[in-house]
């Protein structure tokens, strides 16, 4: 008969092999001294970067060997790390590539085809990109060209919108093909705009879709809404890449009414979440919006919580994050960030 200390040993071990069942997947756009700041690390600081990944023994994966292990529900390796790109950018080739091969390391590039066909100075070419293939870099899918797929355009039905965007999804994947010989149905949000509808069409024709917002990934996350750090200015410091990369999985989920993600600027007055994970401290958990500050939390359950927020938010993308430090690993925090998207109260979108 077991003894209750080795009980509360083989419980303690059973609750950290579930925490421990994720990964962190990593974006960046441009790895450059010269190109805009807030899409930009430089070439040092990248290398500051992977160096720290190799001194601290993470392991580096392909984006495809990730989503086969969540797929098949198999066991993920903590400290996991995936690394991707977002638009096909030449000095990702040029100053990227030489430091992610002195790691050995592997990656992904998500690329728009058309802009990729019109040949602007500062894009990688087809040939460059095949060749990138044909070398183990996996090329996938940013849509046709660099469109948000959360605004429809005027005087058009949510059908006929949705016949377009498959169109041009799937136009997109097979240029892809025929240029670099991949098709992997990856598809990267452009400027990290999505919605419920849109996560469950991409769900109908079997596309695994990435996000823009913060968090780690586990064996439960939803594939149609990968979240992904962004690791480039103004987070390329090493303080910010650590918390990043120790961060758990914060299981969380909504009603249809709070997994909504467009709204206009006076409209979103609350938000409930629904948690599923329980090695925090409920005092300990803060929530960030962004303009808006930290929120205070009301608990409703014991596994949801609401937040009424202080003021309305400002249009644009809005991102909140809510933290809680780990009882059971110390120094790592749970991480959950969800995104809205404010109009004006004329319904009119904000500026790309």
């Amino acid at each position: 008969m077991f003894s209750t200390l080795k009980v509360a040993l083989i419980l303690v071990m059973l609750m950290f092999s579930q925490i421990t069942q994720s990964a962190v997947i990593l974006q960046y756009h441009h790895v450059s001294d010269e190109t805009p700041a807030s899409t930009s690390i430089s070439p040092i600081q990248f290398e500051a970067h992977l160096q720290y990944l190799a001194d601290n023994n993470f392991t580096v994966i392909s984006l495809s060997e990730l989503m086969n292990t969540i797929r098949k529900q198999q066991p993920i390796n903590d400290k996991t790390v995936v690394i991707t790109f977002d638009d096909a950018y030449l000095d990702i080739l040029t100053q990227g590539k030489p430091i992610l091969d002195k790691f050995n390391y592997p990656f992904t590039i998500f690329i728009n085809p058309n802009i990729v066909d019109r040949k602007p100075q500062g894009y990688l070419s087809w040939e460059q990109l095949k060749a990138m293939g044909d070398s183990g870099v996996i090329i996938a899918n940013h849509g046709l060209e660099h469109d948000s797929l959360a605004r429809i355009v005027h005087n058009t039905t949510d059908k006929n919108w949705r016949e377009t965007l498959t169109n041009d999804l799937l136009a997109a994947e097979q240029i892809i093909e025929e240029k670099t010989g991949q098709s992997w149905r990856y598809f990267a949000y452009p400027y990290g705009e999505f919605t419920p509808e849109i996560q469950q069409w991409l769900k109908d024709i079997d596309f695994i879709a990435f996000s823009q917002q913060s968090g780690a990934v586990s064996l439960a996350t939803d594939l149609t809404n990968v979240p992904r750090f962004p690791a480039s200015k103004p987070y390329d410091k090493i303080s910010s890449l650590r918390d990043k990369l120790y961060s758990l999985p914060f299981i969380m989920s909504f009603d249809s009414e709070n997994a909504q993600t467009i709204f206009t600027q006076d409209e979103l007055k609350s938000v409930t979440f629904n948690i599923e994970v329980e090695d925090f401290h409920k005092s300990q958990l803060n929530c960030y919006v962004s303009g808006l500050g930290k929120q205070k939390i009301e608990w409703k359950t014991d596994k949801s919580f609401t937040i009424n927020f202080n003021k309305p938010m400002h249009t644009g993308r809005i991102r909140c994050n809510c933290t809680a430090p780990s009882i059971s690993q110390p120094g790592r925090y749970y991480w959950y960030s969800k995104p809205w998207f404010v109009l004006t109260n004329e319904h009119k979108w904000y500026p790309l």
